[in-house]
């Protein structure tokens, strides 16, 4: 029994030296370990091994010392807008029309930003109430790249510099369609921001804002880049936005989004909020748009733009159905304009465009943006879905008239019927009442019956109805033909006219 209990107790004596050497080894362990990790520079004697970084995300934002030096550099370049107006000064409030998160609305004009302003030399009715908007530096002979409705509708700019110089500034030229605008001053070695690319963001990446927000000029604020390719805003005709959290409020109009490194990204255009002032999400014009719109201002005064001449559409998944895809990805051709590069690379009405230049098209806001980037005569690779089967096309891209646009993106959806609807023939003097161009044929919409399921689907009077599951209809005759053998719950492939623009609906019966 005695022996029993030494055996135990010296079993037990062993397993706690055991243990306490272990302990032991553990402290040293961490003691070296910390010793290794945060010692500046390590013993000459030994050479230490880097430890392998097992952190998520890092610590301190990645070049957090370098913003001070990146701000320093950036500011003198982006300076303060002030334009004279050619009449009345215009105000938000003058706008009803203006759509959510435009810049026209929160931005304002004439220095009246729409939201709080500061106390002091920038209050109203002081000569110089703030800046209508901000505007970058972008060549050292005085080119500066801002907003087109900071300088929209005015025939004198003032540009001050932070250095208190000021300029008499002449718009070289303006483009709406992507919100942005180019001024020359008269001056040389100025200080200018360089072009960065804003191909390579990522979000979370680290950006800086930098404008005169209420008029409080050289204004820097830090953020992240919180989404990529932001469209269907309905600020501009064509987007592309950077979204961001950097602060960005009335009078950053035109400022400069610069990354870490201090290269110009974007252009700052929009912000979203209910209250005209920063909320966390702000859009830039991203400098791989504006950079080619800036060249061909500067060259000619005016922006050349690819066109193809088509109409496009976002492909729902009804409409997947009814063409026989396997995704909603592509952009539906809903029309294509006679004697366009479209007609003339044999692309047709119910093609959907799944790929240009080799690159795949993931919507209609890509197919836009890649057609408008081309350069007019390079011959463009197409590859469309017709009728379920792949096929290859090739177009040359021309010149887009003034007047029309690359493609209208147009979203539909939702269940139609043909039920409560009365139509009548087109004849010329309804389809010239209707603003109709060219031998458009079809059937209008004269009356929806009230409360029917075609009224809950959205058609509408003055609907021109073109043709039924892909077969035309050119008269009332056609249309009772073709719609009598629908079979109830059927999904129906409608082409219509609506005031001028062609698309395609799939409805319901």
């Amino acid at each position: 029994m005695t022996s029993t209990i030494v055996r135990e107790l010296r079993s037990r004596a062993r397993g706690g030296r055991v243990l306490t050497a272990l302990a032991a080894l553990l402290v040293v362990s961490a003691l070296l370990f910390a010793a290794q990790d945060y010692t500046t520079s390590p013993s000459p004697a030994v050479a230490a091994a880097p430890a392998p970084s097992t952190a998520a995300v890092p610590l301190s934002p990645p070049g957090a010392t370098g913003f001070p030096q990146v701000a320093k550099a950036v500011t003198p370049a982006v300076v303060n807008i002030t334009p004279s107006p050619v009449v009345r000064g215009r105000d938000f409030r003058d706008r009803p029309d203006l759509p959510f998160g435009s810049m026209e609305e929160f931005f304002g004009f004439q220095g009246k930003p729409h939201g709080p302003r500061p106390r002091g030399p920038f209050g109203p009715g002081e000569p110089h109430g703030g800046s209508v908007g901000s505007g970058v530096i972008v060549s050292p002979d005085g080119y500066i790249l801002t907003n087109n409705h900071v300088v929209d509708g005015y025939s004198e700019v003032t540009v001050t510099l932070p250095d208190k110089r000021e300029f008499k500034g002449k718009t070289v030229g303006r483009d709406p369609k992507t919100d942005l605008a180019v001024v020359k001053i008269e001056a040389h070695d100025l200080p200018f921001v360089p072009w960065g690319d804003s191909s390579t963001l990522q979000v979370g990446e680290y950006v800086l804002a930098v404008g005169n927000p209420f008029g409080l000029n050289s204004t820097v604020t830090l953020g992240i880049v919180s989404a990529l390719g932001r469209g269907h805003m309905g600020i501009t005709q064509y987007e592309d936005f950077i979204q961001t959290d950097a602060a960005i409020n009335p009078g950053n109009s035109g400022g400069a989004l610069v990354n870490a490194r201090g290269e110009l990204v974007g252009i700052n255009t929009a912000i979203f909020s209910q209250t005209g002032g920063y909320q966390g999400v702000g859009f830039a014009v991203p400098a791989t748009m504006a950079r080619p719109v800036y060249d061909s201002l500067v060259k000619s005064g005016k922006v050349v733009r690819g066109y193809l001449g088509v109409a496009i559409q976002e492909l729902t998944p009804s409409l997947v159905k009814s063409f026989g895809l396997k995704e909603p990805k592509g952009a539906l051709v809903s029309d294509v304009t006679k004697e366009s590069p479209a007609a003339g690379s044999g692309l047709q009405q119910g093609d959907v465009i799944v790929s240009y230049q080799g690159s795949p098209i993931s919507d209609p806001a890509a197919l836009q943006r890649a057609v408008m980037r081309t350069p007019v005569g390079t011959k463009a690779a197409l590859t469309v879905m017709r009728d379920g089967h792949e096929k290859e096309l090739t177009v040359t891209i021309g010149e887009q008239p003034d007047s029309v646009k690359v493609a209208s993106a147009r979203e539909t959806g939702g269940e139609h019927a043909l039920a409560g609807l009365e139509v009548q023939d087109l004849d010329p003097k309804t389809a010239q009442e209707l603003g109709l161009k060219g031998k458009t044929r079809g059937v209008v919409i004269v009356s929806v019956e009230p409360d029917s399921t075609g009224e809950r689907a959205g058609l509408t009077e003055g609907d021109v109805i073109r043709e039924i599951n892909r077969k035309p209809i050119n008269s009332v005759r056609d249309f009772e033909k073709v719609s009598s053998g629908l079979k109830k719950d059927q999904d129906v492939l409608l082409l219509i006219n609506r005031r001028g623009a062609t698309l395609f609906l799939t409805v319901r019966v």
